[in-house]
């Protein structure tokens, strides 16, 4: 069961709702579909690392690090699943799956990230309880760029240029993050995590350095790490940005909440391939344990009960949503007022 619905009153109109997608079956586990997508993607990375010791010393293992970064972000969405029940009913199958794809497939706390991501779904875009919108990097709202001064003033007000260049860090942001959280005494199940993260670190670093040259190394880890952190900020970049800002004080409901903060991005296949799902923000939000599959589904049935409801519903091209996303940026970063588009 969502997390979600035990915080909502009984006939409210996320009930209703709730109550039409279970009718549908559209919180139904997918087990079927998760075995066929966890092979693949255990294919692709196996595959991209055979590659990568077979072609050996060469500056053509560039070409493998965009390859590995593409596989590395497939398990990212395996994790981002598990973290949600998606895949399992069981607590602790997901958690099981979650350190293997998180921890050891791609160094990433998977407990660290879970927590900091529920945060977010429960306060989507509001002002001092999001945690993706606490300003430590990005500025998003006015308040935040006031308050710096120096290079984080100058950063701000670039911000929107800067945007895409900074996302090539993300990956390695993850990784020093995590190993941070790994490092607190009271880090929830610490041991097993920190073997799994500290594996994958020394197994990455031991095969790349065994196999390239220092410089070659170096560069290797530089684009795998750099097309990594940009392939997985462009996934999220069209979530949240340039949706309404919502105060700390604000008491909208969870439907509501959830609706208004989030946006959509319209596509075929590819486009849930390429972006894990992920597109179908809205449907996300609302129902976080729902299978990946399943939100496709959903989303007719969604769109018609927030136009019966008078909701609106964001929904646009991908490259739409990182104009407006940047747009926001820039206008935030040079002191403006958030901008907020009206939802197509």
């Amino acid at each position: 069961m969502d997390t979600a619905v035990t915080r909502v009153r009984p006939r409210s109109d996320y009930a209703a709702l709730l109550a039409e997608i279970r009718r549908a079956g559209l919180l139904d586990r997918r087990p079927v579909y998760y075995t066929a997508k966890t092979v693949a993607s255990a294919v692709l990375l196996v595959g991209a690392w055979t590659f990568f010791v077979l072609l050996g010393d060469s500056w053509w293992q560039l070409a493998t690090a965009a390859c590995l970064a593409v596989a590395f972000a497939q398990f990212g969405f395996l994790t981002h699943d598990a973290g949600h029940r998606q895949i399992f009913r069981s607590r602790r199958a997901n958690h099981l799956i979650g350190i293997i794809t998180g921890n050891l497939t791609i160094g990433l706390a998977f407990g660290w990230w879970v927590d900091k991501h529920h945060r977010h779904h429960a306060h989507p875009n509001q002002e001092g309880l999001d945690p993706d919108i606490g300003g430590n990097n990005l500025a998003y709202t006015s308040s935040q760029v006031r308050g710096r001064r120096g290079l984080g003033r100058f950063l701000a007000r670039h911000q929107g240029a800067l945007f895409f260049p900074m996302l090539m860090l993300l990956a390695v942001d993850l990784r020093v993050s995590s190993g941070k959280a790994l490092a607190r005494p009271d880090y929830r199940r610490r041991v097993p995590e920190t073997l799994l993260f500290g594996l994958h670190i020394a197994a990455y670093l031991t095969v790349v350095l065994l196999v390239l040259s220092p410089l070659q190394a170096l560069a290797f880890v530089a684009v795998h790490q750099g097309l990594l952190g940009l392939y997985l900020g462009s996934v999220f970049a069209p979530n949240h940005k340039g949706m309404p800002i919502l105060s700390r004080a604000d008491d909208s409901d969870f439907l509501r909440r959830q609706v208004l903060t989030s946006r959509n991005v319209h596509g075929g296949r590819f486009t849930d391939l390429l972006l894990g799902g992920l597109n179908y923000q809205i449907e996300h939000h609302l129902f976080p344990s729902m299978p990946r599959p399943s939100l496709r589904r959903a989303q007719p049935i969604v769109r018609a009960f927030c136009d019966s409801h008078n909701l609106p519903y964001a929904q646009t091209s991908l490259l739409d949503s990182y104009r407006q996303a940047l747009r926001h940026l820039k206008v935030v970063g040079r002191g403006g007022d958030p901008v907020t588009e009206t939802p197509s």
